[in-house]
This record gives structure tokens, C-alpha cells and sequence, in this order.
């Protein structure tokens, strides 16, 4: 399979170094932010993980050019509906995961099977802790986004979140660390006057997401349509 690496920073280097180890040939791995269709025409699928500020135009120019996009770039969920909107206009096809690692897929069920039980239980307040390398951009993530997003789903307490020490009644907090080269640590914690119940996720490196990310890129062509790593594990 033909595979186009939009952003070719760490993770771009990582996505191809898993790619070619798939038996994949990568037609274009570039950073330049002036990405055009014609760059990508022969790609059979394209994996994105640049900037919050690129990331819009070029799932915008994938979707012109016919391209299948992964996209797993974070931060740029405010114009969601007008992506997805344009994306189905032109017929194309957008993965969009928050984190391509099966691990965390994972936990994300599991993160809502907890909201729901622990919100019968009104002693208990949640709150969440993420940890990131020193270079990541938007905080909170966009795996904690997500998780914070499940428990508003099943816990009747929280209707939104916010970054900690900014929240008011019904939200749920979530604290932004940045240290190091964490390649991503994610907590949900409970606490009671009498008790706390944690669930951690711990990435180790890259390798996970890279993994992931090349998965759903064999996975996509032939469909269409808005996806995502539900549709993928099919859970």
C-alpha cells in the first residue's frame, strides 16, 4: 500500500519506520504546511499528525484529492463539524482517533463502565491527571478530552471539564502536567473522605500509537464516511 506521511517529525519517523516493517512503500513525508492534492495523488491513504493549526487544511486537501485520512493530530476539535461536514460533502474519508493505541481504546471503555458505577455513589468526586513531553501543544489532550468526555457521558455530577483550578459546580477538572519526554500518562481518579480509586493508562514510547495509526491506514481504503477506532476494534 501506497502511504503519504503528513508531518514527519518524531512520530511521522516512528509511523514510517512501522509502515515499511508492514511491507508498506511511503510516497511522501514531508512537514511543508502548503501541502497540495497533487502531492498526495499517489498515495492510497494518507496518516496526519502534525499542528493544531495545519491539521483542518489538510484533511480539507486529502478529502479533495480523494485521499483516505488518518488523522491522529489533536487541538483542532472546535471546527469538527465543519471538517466533518466538508469531508462528507466531498465524499471523503476521515479516521479521526485521539490516540491510535489499542491500550487506550481500551481504557476508554473501561473509563466509561467505571463513570457509570461510580455515579451511584454521590460520596465520590472525579477528577483526571494527563502527563506529556515538554513539546506537546494543546493541553489538555486530546486523550484526556476524550476520557473526560465519557465520564460526562455516564456521571449526571459533570457536564463539562476544565483545567484545574478553573472549574466551578459540574465540572470535572483536569489537570496538565508537561515534563521530560513522557510519551503519555493518563489518570482517572475518584476520591471519598474514607477512600480513592485510580485507573492509569502508561504509554512506554511512540511505537504504540505508530502501530495504531499504520493499522487503521490498512484498514480504511474502500470506505468512507467520518471513523474512528470504535469502528476499527469494533467495540
Amino acid at each position: 500500500m501506497n502511504i503519504a506521511i503528513i508531518g514527519y517529525g518524531k512520530m511521522g519517523k516512528t509511523i514510517e519506520r512501522m509502515a515499511t516493517s508492514r511491507n508498506h512503500r511511503i510516497v511522501y513525508a514531508s512537514n511543508d504546511p502548503l501541502m497540495s492534492a497533487s502531492a498526495i495523488a499517489n498515495a492510497d491513504v494518507a496518516i496526519e499528525f502534525t499542528q493544531p493549526d495545519a491539521a483542518v487544511d489538510n484533511i480539507l486537501v486529502c478529502a479533495e484529492a480523494g485521499v483516505p485520512v488518518v488523522c491522529g493530530t489533536t487541538g483542532w476539535l472546535d471546527r469538527w463539524d465543519v471538517v466533518t461536514k466538508e469531508v462528507k460533502k466531498m465524499h471523503g474519508t476521515l479516521f479521526y482517533a485521539s490516540n491510535f493505541s489499542l491500550g487506550v481504546n481500551l481504557f476508554f471503555a473501561l473509563n466509561k463502565s467505571l463513570a457509570k458505577m461510580m455515579a451511584k455513589h454521590e460520596q465520590y468526586t472525579a477528577e483526571m491527571t494527563e502527563i506529556h513531553h515538554i513539546h506537546k501543544k494543546d493541553a489538555p489532550s486530546g486523550t484526556a478530552i476524550t476520557l473526560a468526555d465519557g465520564i460526562i457521558g455516564e456521571h449526571p455530577r459533570y457536564d463539562h471539564w476544565k483545567l484545574k483550578g478553573s472549574e466551578e459546580e459540574g465540572d470535572l477538572p483536569i489537570k496538565d502536567i508537561r515534563e521530560g519526554e513522557v510519551p503519555g500518562t493518563h489518570s482517572v481518579r475518584y476520591t471519598s473522605e474514607q477512600d480513592a480509586i485510580e485507573i492509569t493508562h502508561e504509554a512506554f514510547g511512540r511505537e504504540g500509537f505508530a502501530l495504531g495509526a499504520v493499522i487503521a491506514a490498512e484498514w480504511l481504503p474502500g470506505k468512507t464516511g467520518i471513523l474512528g477506532m470504535d469502528d476499527l476494534l469494533d467495540i
